[in-house]
């Protein structure tokens, strides 16, 4: 019997494989000096610089200030130790289930679909989180679906990670399949940054999958500003929409980055123009390496509020911050509500 042929890599496989992999390379190619732009070997060291080509093609050249440049170049300041700033700062280790499982919120999981991410985002809240103890390998993937057929309580499943979009398509077909065969579970929702990084994983192939899931599907993204969403991301978002899936977006208030009324506006307003829900805007998840990008509360509550007079209610995200042991996401103190 003749031996599988092995599938050329898509698109987006080759595109992913040819992401920069260095602050040099990277800073190389934008014209920016090493120094000037405080670059760290030592934060390279601990967090690796991955940063798709195409995504950095979309950076201003010469611009030390660029907010997508800053969303993932490793810094000198990710190396100072910040009173407050941890290994697990959402509480994800003391709600696993299972390897790969975490249980916070009454009627939900979240799987981690995979450690791997196309872009990795400096302020990341998982940077620390053990994820070689957690892959979703067959069995325990089958474990993972048994335990939440097992709970009759359990109505939703987000697959997460990592980003659940580097997965295959088969392993998305079979994953949701075999979720739509659990008769208590009435939705899914994926967490994913792949569509405004690497549009071109937005294909055919994918969209097939999507367009199969026989659950009500919610694809939630993570765009943080305005300048993030070029015509192929608004592609690739209506290429979704198309198959099916409702969009939402989560957004982190990042120094530098967002922390600005006129730029939050315009973000709620071109995301909806895509297609695309704002949904919640995170205060800064206190992980080791990140308090340069903390906005401190009562910014946050004031930009907040400037939300609020310039948009129409739908328009303007939750204001909230993950608190491990919460029952939800809770809303700042005094944040208006939505």
């Amino acid at each position: 019997m003749d031996a599988p042929v092995a599938r050329p890599p898509a698109r987006w496989q080759q595109a992913l494989a040819s992401a920069f992999g260095s602050a040099a390379a990277l800073l190389d190619f934008l014209g920016l000096d090493p120094a000037a732009a405080g670059v760290s070997a030592a934060a390279a060291a601990a967090f690796p610089v991955r940063v798709p080509r195409g995504f950095a093609a979309r950076m201003r050249p010469g611009d030390p200030a660029d907010p997508r440049r800053r969303q993932v170049l490793p810094l000198g300041a990710e190396t100072l130790a910040a009173p407050g700033y941890v290994t697990d700062p959402v509480g994800d280790l003391a709600a696993l289930r299972s390897p790969g499982l975490i249980h916070k919120y009454s009627g939900r999981v979240l799987l981690v679909a995979t450690g791997a991410c196309a872009v990795h985002c400096r302020y990341c809240f998982r940077r620390e989180f053990p994820y070689a103890e957690h892959a979703q390998g067959p069995a325990q993937l089958r474990a993972n679906l048994a335990a939440i057929a097992a709970d009759p309580t359990i109505t939703e499943v987000i697959l997460s990670g990592g980003d659940p979009l580097l997965r295959t398509d088969d392993w998305l077909a079979g994953t949701l399949a075999a979720l739509a065969g659990i008769p208590h579970l009435r939705r899914v929702r994926l967490h994913t940054r792949v569509p405004v990084v690497l549009p071109e994983r937005v294909d055919a192939g994918l969209t097939g999958v999507l367009a199969a899931c026989a659950l009500p599907l919610t694809v939630v993204l993570h765009c943080n500003h305005p300048r993030e969403l070029a015509a192929g991301v608004r592609a690739a978002c209506a290429d979704l929409r198309a198959a099916g899936a409702t969009l939402l977006n989560q957004s982190v208030l990042l120094r530098g980055v967002n922390d600005d009324a006129g730029v939050l506006a315009d973000l709620a307003a071109d995301l909806f123009a895509a297609g695309v829900l704002p949904y919640y805007l995170h205060q800064l998840a206190r992980v080791h390496g990140t308090a340069h990008f903390a906005v401190d509360d009562a910014e946050a509550l004031a930009l907040g509020a400037a939300l609020a007079a310039r948009l129409p209610g739908y328009l303007v995200p939750r204001l909230v911050r993950e608190v491990p042991g919460a029952a939800a996401k809770l809303p700042l103190p005094g944040a208006r509500a939505t």
